[in-house]
């Protein structure tokens, strides 16, 4: 158990873990505040565009996922890593020429391109013991950069768009310098598993989840309707100013990376997944409905406050649960599988919510948004408890 603690707190997962968060950082950045705003304020572009170009960034994001995780399981973690991120810097630096609505959704393609690597190398280094606190570690991570990065970059975009730009570019290249510390070593995968038979396991194993599946791709599809039309929502519909709006997610990201850790300490100790999932689906479901209603600030920092404790219920024990299917000795491979399936979802909502926007506005958004949680935590409910416990049981041989 110490060697295990040891490794997960060594100098390879600490760097591992301060390149995860810059790339979190300049992808919350971009996706939830420059491609929105920029887009619609500077290129003048509706938010249909906006909607493809944030689904083509998560569709190449998603495609590649497999892909990468075949190469991990072959390849220097070093080479995969800083190859995907030397194209994601490509393609942040061609946003600057992005005028054109093609080359706005071309570089977010490219942008989405080189994501996958290191969040699937942070999966792949979690251990057996205290899946779900390891988990609630990565996501506390991903959770801070990826919230941090919209908030300053929210109110820089208010002062100075070039500056903010620059800045980013530079976050980017500094990813990539710090991935030249990283170990030429591959993975450790021992006795790797040719990969038709891993394919086979995954196929079977993935026949076992299908229960899973349609809470895998609703939940993406649900909170991935709201990232086009966000600053906006908050904006025209809510009222609020730049920095009213900044601190609504600093309250949500900061409930929800604080009650990460111990959400997963907790999942661990109970041993069971149901109903965290249900609860935190559930409260999700009705916060988004409330949010949608207009409310004033003050009632929208509740709101904002039940959002981010809610979703730090659901994440780690969802990917502890998710990674019960990932077999053994082929963990890059298994984790590429599973968040593919899970980027069905991120690819079509995004468009759906630019579409659904444009058609009926913002707020509809929002209550489309709550129905698929609140369906989801109702699919849960239904579910039997053998389920969850079956697959605790298997995580345990």
């Amino acid at each position: 158990m110490r060697t295990n603690q040891s490794v997960w707190f060594g100098a390879e997962m600490l760097l591992i873990s301060v390149i995860l968060f810059v790339v979190e950082f300049v992808r919350g950045a971009v996706l939830v505040s420059l491609l929105p705003i920029y887009g619609a304020k500077t290129l003048g572009l509706a938010p249909d565009v906006i909607g493809a170009a944030i689904s083509a960034h998560y569709l190449t994001d998603t495609l590649l996922k497999m892909a990468i995780g075949y190469l991990l399981d072959r390849f220097s973690v070093r080479i995969v890593v800083q190859a995907g991120l030397v194209i994601s810097l490509a393609g942040v630096y061609l946003l600057q020429f992005a005028e054109l609505p093609w080359v706005f959704i071309s570089a977010a393609a490219l942008y989405g391109i080189g994501m996958s690597p290191i969040w699937i190398v942070c999966l792949t280094k979690v251990t057996e013991e205290k899946r779900a606190t390891q988990m609630g570690f990565l996501y506390t991570i991903w959770m801070v950069g990826l919230g941090s990065g919209p908030i300053v970059c929210t109110i820089l975009l208010d002062y100075n768009v070039s500056f903010t730009y620059k800045l980013l570019v530079s976050m980017s290249a500094a990813a990539c310098l710090l991935t030249l510390f990283m170990s030429k070593e591959r993975a450790i995968t021992p006795n790797r598993i040719p990969l038709p038979m891993q394919l086979t396991i995954l196929k079977e194993r993935l026949s076992r989840m299908k229960l899973l599946l349609p809470g895998m791709i609703l939940q993406t599809t649900g909170a991935s309707m709201l990232v086009p039309i966000l600053p906006g929502f908050a904006q025209q519909e809510l009222g609020l100013s730049g920095t009213q709006y900044s601190i609504l997610l600093t309250a949500g990201g900061v409930c929800a990376a604080a009650g990460l850790i111990p959400m997963g300490r907790l999942s661990d100790r109970l041993r069971g997944k149901k109903w965290f999932l249900v609860v935190g689906f559930t409260l999700f479901a009705l916060g988004l409905y409330m949010l949608a209603s207009g409310l004033t600030f003050w009632y929208c920092l509740l709101i904002a406050v039940a959002l981010g404790l809610s979703y730090s219920a659901i994440l780690p024990a969802w990917n502890a649960l998710l990674a019960t299917y990932v077999p053994p000795k082929q963990e890059g491979l298994g984790w590429g599988i599973l968040s593919t399936l899970e980027g069905i979802g991120v690819m079509i909502g995004p468009v759906a919510g630019g579409l659904i926007a444009a058609w009926r506005g913002e707020a509809v958004v929002f209550w489309v948004s709550a129905v698929l949680f609140g369906l989801i935590g109702l699919f849960y409910f239904w579910l039997p408890n053998r389920v969850f416990q079956a697959n605790e049981k298997a995580t345990n041989k």
